[in-house]
C-alpha cells in the first residue's frame, strides 16, 4: 500500500513534511505528492528526498494543460540531480476549477494532450533529443543535461480516451474517489484497451479516503473535501455510479459549495471510500483489493489525526 500526502485547507506546511516521514518510517511503498493550492510538488518532493529513506516517490497527477512534457522532464531530472532520488510521475487532466479557473488553460483537448504528454515523456525522460508531433503538441529539440530519471509513468483515467492513453502509454493508471463496483468496470475497459494495444495491462492503482475511528471533525473534512468534485468530468460519472446521482445533479446547478456540502451523507464516505473501526476499514480496503485494484493508496483525514498518523499506523499493523 502507498499514501497519498494531504494538503487539506489549514494544514501547516510543515506537517506535509512530518506525515511523509511517518509514511517512510511505516514502511508503506509508495508516497504520491499531488498539487492543489499549497506546494508545487517538485518542490515538495525535493524537500521529502532529504527527509525519507525507503519510500519510494510519486509526483502528480500533474495537469496536462498547465505544465509541458519538457517542464516535467526538467523538473524529475532536477530532483535526481539534487538529491539522487528518482521520483515517478502521474499525469491527468485535472478540473475545471484548477485548469480554467486557477491557471486560465483551456481544457477542450486534454484528452489528446494527455496522450501526447506520455507519449513525449518517455523519451524526454530517457535523455533523448526529441521530435515530436502529436495531435495535440509538439516539441522539438530539448535534450536534458542532467542524468535522465528514467520515471515511469502513470495515466489518471476515468473516460474512454484516458483508459486507451493509460493502456498505449503508461506503466500504472490510477483512479480517485471511486465505489469497488466503478474499480470492476473500469478494470475491464483497461484491459481490453491493453489487449488492443498490444500491451501488458498496466498496474491500477486507487486513492482511497481513509479514516479509523474518525470524529466529527474528520468526517466533515472528508465530506468537504468533495464537494468540488461532484460535478467535475469524470467524477461525476463516479459518484452516480456510487449511488449519489441526485447530488450530482444538484452540484451541476452551481449553487454555494456550502450548499453541497451539507447535502453530502457520511454514506458516500463509505461508498467510496474506508471509514469505522480498523476491521472495518481493513475490510473495506479488501474489497477493492478483490475488485481489482494492485496498487492501494491510502488518502487519510487529517483532522483530529495529524498527519493521519492513527490512521496510517492502525493500518499498517493490521
Amino acid at each position: 500500500m502507498g499514501v497519498v500526502l494531504s494538503q487539506a485547507p489549514g494544514r501547516e506546511p510543515s506537517a506535509v513534511l512530518d506525515a511523509a516521514q511517518v509514511a517512510d518510517e511505516l514502511g508503506y511503498r509508495d508516497l504520491w505528492i499531488g498539487e492543489m493550492a499549497m506546494f508545487d510538488a517538485f518542490v515538495l518532493a525535493t524537500a521529502i528526498a532529504a527527509r525519507t529513506h525507503r519510500i519510494a516517490l510519486t509526483v502528480g497527477p500533474l495537469a496536462v494543460t498547465v505544465r509541458t512534457p519538457v517542464g516535467i522532464a526538467m523538473a524529475a531530472g532536477s530532483v535526481l540531480a539534487a538529491t539522487g532520488r528518482v521520483i515517478d510521475l502521474a499525469l491527468g487532466t485535472s478540473s475545471p476549477t484548477v485548469v480554467a479557473g486557477w491557471h486560465g488553460r483551456d481544457r477542450a483537448h486534454s484528452a489528446a494532450l494527455l496522450a501526447d504528454t506520455a507519449q513525449a515523456l518517455r523519451p524526454l525522460l530517457s535523455g533523448e533529443k526529441v521530435d515530436f508531433t502529436g495531435d495535440a503538441l509538439t516539441t522539438k529539440g530539448f535534450r536534458s543535461l542532467v542524468p535522465s530519471p528514467e520515471s515511469s509513468i502513470t495515466v489518471a483515467a476515468f473516460g474512454a480516451k484516458a483508459i486507451t492513453a493509460a493502456a498505449r502509454y503508461a506503466d500504472r493508471m490510477v483512479l480517485n474517489m471511486v465505489a469497488p463496483e466503478s474499480v470492476a468496470r473500469l478494470r475491464g475497459e483497461l484491459t481490453a484497451a491493453a489487449e488492443a494495444a498490444g500491451r501488458p495491462v498496466p498496474r491500477l492503482a486507487a486513492w482511497i479516503p481513509v479514516s479509523v475511528d474518525p470524529d466529527e471533525d474528520a468526517l466533515a473534512q472528508m465530506r468537504r473535501s468533495k464537494v468540488g468534485y461532484l460535478s467535475a468530468p469524470g467524477y461525476a460519472q463516479m459518484f452516480t455510479e456510487a449511488g449519489y446521482g441526485d447530488l450530482v445533479e444538484f452540484a451541476r446547478t452551481r449553487p454555494h459549495p456550502r450548499e453541497v456540502y451539507e447535502r453530502i451523507p457520511n454514506s458516500l464516505l463509505h461508498a467510496i471510500g474506508a471509514v469505522g473501526d480498523v476491521d472495518t476499514v481493513l475490510g473495506r480496503l479488501g474489497d477493492f483489493a478483490a475488485a481489482g485494484i494492485d496498487e492501494i493508496v491510502l488518502n487519510p483525514s487529517t483532522a483530529g489525526d495529524p498527519g493521519g498518523l492513527r490512521t496510517l499506523k492502525a493500518i499498517s499493523n493490521g
